[in-house]
């Protein structure tokens, strides 16, 4: 019987993400319908599965799995101190830097919601419905950075300042709450150890961090198919910090969180960790989710008056304890957004099954308190992504458009600057001849400026762009400016040299200092070959409809995705796929990994959209 019911949960987890795709059910995360199915499969209504040991060691190991992948979300970039020398381009920009960083935003915002937990808390302790004041604030302050990072992954907001806001924010709410919750199992714990000992999962945690930082500095060049070294590092990780948490009393949860902090900090590829998203999305987790709604008996809960008394109050509890966000995010986001981010916020689920978990365990909750929780906690995760997608809209700072500045307008340039117009970048041209300027000010805007020293063109603004294009006939003028630019703090340089011999000289000081070159001679025998070698290339450059594109692929949303599969796999072709500094032959079966750089050919106005889809850091 035990074989039975974990097939019909496998069943269960293969169908619900297939049925959500075919009925375009996109308001409502996985994790939820995997509860609410396992509701339906459960006593609660058809009793076609019942919890046994196998099925609760496999949801056991889900939470785990589950926890991990959290911690492995953190991005600590964030939080680095940002240099104390600033180019002069770094310090001119940070002027109409806003005031508040995402990493000051969060923590104003979660702090209001610790006062609100600590606040809520106290009133149903005061009120006699809740009387375990501590377990209660833990609850309220819980966020699920689960269903958070899929809801900013699908607006493709976790590269942008507003994401990665929010993305902290939830991150404060399941490490706050996590070490709550082993604190409060350590003292009110019936086999909790010494405090002090929890202070050996830090050193844990620090000893394998520093004997496992050149793993991947070395594994691929000795990795196999069948040896998956990386994955078996992350689940020696797990297990490891799972055992320490457990032999010092703290919660195996805590552990696992603590494990995939670690492993985040080893920086490993991201082939790796869509490796080990497949591993507990695909199986672990959605038996845990699954389970958790298996275990929810309806019929017992709802005859309690109680329970259906604490289910709107705890809904309540959870929404009012995230409130204070939205005064917090106003400072920086507009009004509609800081009440979708406020809303997102509001979801809770992860946390609060790990926090019942071990309530339960320590029998501090009854189950009928249980009960009440989780479904207040299911109520927000359906609720609040609704209200976070009805009201989110790009903020201002999220559509500005690559700035290109060109010096030099002439026949190389002024067709390149043309073409970029018409897509997401922001053009301007100088040039320091009359007659240019008399001859291409009408097709594209161009400036005209009596000298070209780096100090006038600084002084201009010239230098105060996204990307430099030094297009100029005279090499030793662009070198010159090159230079300068990267000073200033220019972030990409692209560089013309018509003189082999200056490029000679200079080439080798231009690539260290991270400066793009060209060389139109090198550039037309390219050309040339490729003519001779791919007759059909002439057609191709010749064509005003399509042309050839490079992209790297930043977006999540189209990794570990065959080619054949992708959305728009009708409007391009893909003829080069380079990863790892290695060019791969495609074909409709390849795999899209994260970082590829797609060379394809496609529709003017087509692939300058696909371009930024498949760019666009999520």
């Amino acid at each position: 019987m035990d074989q039975v019911s974990l097939v019909i949960i496998l069943l269960a987890a293969l169908l619900i993400p297939l049925i959500m795709a075919k009925f375009k059910i996109n308001s409502l995360p996985t994790a939820v319908m995997e509860i609410i199915v396992g509701i339906v499969i459960g006593p609660s209504v058809f009793n076609f599965v019942n919890t046994s040991d196998l099925i609760s060691q496999l949801s056991t190991i889900g939470v785990i799995v589950l926890l991990f992948l959290s911690g492995l979300e953190i991005d600590f970039s964030l939080f680095k101190k940002r240099r104390t020398a600033l180019t002069p381009l770094e310090q001119k920009n940070a002027v109409n830097t806003p005031k508040y960083s995402p990493v000051r935003l969060s923590v104003y915002a979660y702090s209001t919601i610790i006062v609100l937990s600590l606040l809520l808390a106290a009133a149903f302790k005061v009120s006699g419905l809740f009387s375990d004041f501590w377990l209660a604030a833990i609850l309220f302050g819980t966020i699920s950075l689960g269903i958070v990072i899929a809801a900013l992954k699908e607006q493709e907001l976790l590269s942008k300042a507003f994401g990665q806001t929010i993305l902290l924010i939830s991150v404060f709410g399941e490490l706050v709450p996590m070490m709550g919750l082993t604190l409060y199992a350590s003292v009110y714990g019936s086999n909790s150890q010494s405090l002090w000992l929890l202070l050996l999962i830090l050193a844990v945690a620090a000893l394998l961090l520093l004997r496992f930082k050149p793993f991947f500095r070395f594994y691929q060049n000795i990795n196999k198919s069948t040896t998956q070294l990386d994955i078996r590092l992350a689940f020696f990780l797990i297990v490891t910090m799972v055992t320490v948490a457990e032999s010092v009393g703290a919660e195996n949860i805590l552990g696992a969180f603590v494990a995939g902090i670690v492993l985040k900090l080893l920086n490993p590829s991201e082939t790796t960790r869509e490796r080990l998203d497949a591993i507990g999305y695909g199986f672990f987790i959605p038996i845990f989710f699954i389970t958790t709604g298996v275990d929810l008996n309806l019929r017992t809960l709802l005859t309690s008056g109680k329970t259906l008394l604490l289910i709107p109050l705890f809904f309540l509890a959870y929404m009012v304890a995230k409130i204070g966000g939205y005064w917090v995010l106003k400072l920086r986001f507009k009004q509609a957004n800081a009440l979708a981010g406020t809303a997102l916020t509001a979801t809770t689920m992860t946390m609060v099954l790990a926090v019942l978990r071990v309530a339960k365990s320590m029998k501090t909750i009854t189950s009928d308190q249980s009960g009440a929780f989780l479904l207040a906690a299911l109520l927000t995760c359906v609720i609040s992504p609704l209200i976070f997608n009805k009201f989110y809209s790009a903020e201002k700072e999220d559509l500005v458009k690559t700035a290109v500045h060109f010096i030099g307008a002439n026949l190389s340039t002024v067709p390149v600057a043309q073409q970029l117009r018409k897509g997401w970048y922001d053009v301007s041209m100088y040039t320091n001849h009359p007659e240019n300027y008399q001859t291409y000010h009408a097709q594209v805007p161009v400036t005209l400026m009596e000298n070209f020293t780096a100090q006038d063109l600084q002084d201009h603004g010239v230098f105060d762009t996204d990307i430099l294009v030094l297009g100029h006939i005279d090499a030793e003028r662009n070198y010159e400016l090159a230079k300068a630019a990267k000073t200033y703090g220019v972030r990409r340089i692209i560089v013309r040299f018509e003189d082999r011999n200056v490029l000679n000289e200079h080439e080798d000081e231009l690539r260290e200092l991270g400066v793009e070159v060209y060389n139109t001679p090198e550039a037309n025998i390219t050309l040339l070959r490729a003519l001779i070698e791919s007759p059909s290339t002439l057609l191709l450059l010749n064509d005003t409809e399509n042309s050839i594109y490079e992209v790297r692929v930043l977006n999540h949303l189209y990794t570990d995705v065959q080619i054949k599969n992708l959305q728009f796999a009708q409007d391009i072709t893909i003829s080069q796929v380079i990863r790892n500094r290695k060019l791969i032959a495609p074909n409709g079966n390849t795999t899209i990994m994260y970082g590829d750089r797609l060379i394809f050919t496609g529709n003017k106005q087509t692939a300058a959209q696909i371009r930024q889809a498949l760019a666009t850091a999520n």
